[in-house]
């Protein structure tokens, strides 16, 4: 079985709704999100998938967070913007074969996302 996987950052803004403590407030991240893919099969050049296509997909679904308050997107306006909610909206967004997405709001923390 072959992995990879490309890491990219955005930075944006949120508050956790029902959260009771300093989260509740609005703050910000800078978030590094890493997309795996696996395959037990390479392509005819011998990769699972080209980085660059890959970064490229993750670019444009990062493009429409970066910079952002997260809670007035409309997904986010019923969906709290956790950690583990921001990896399920990239992982469905990707429109790849995925095998996973994690989000890191900080050094050690992070949260990710498969099926």
């Amino acid at each position: 079985m072959h992995k990879v996987s490309v890491i990219d950052y955005f930075s944006a803004a949120h508050n956790l709704r029902g959260y009771k403590g300093k989260c509740e407030e609005l703050h910000g991240h800078n978030w590094k999100v890493e997309v795996s893919l696996e395959s037990a099969r390479l392509d005819k050049t011998g990769m699972v998938v080209d980085f660059k296509i890959l970064k490229d997909k993750l670019k444009r679904v990062l493009k429409l967070l970066d910079h952002k308050y997260l809670n007035k997107l409309a997904y986010f306006k019923k969906t709290n913007p956790t950690s583990e909610n921001i990896a399920k909206y990239i992982y469905d967004r990707l429109k790849c074969r995925v095998q996973s997405v994690s989000v890191w709001e900080s050094h050690n923390s992070y949260a990710t996302y498969h099926k």
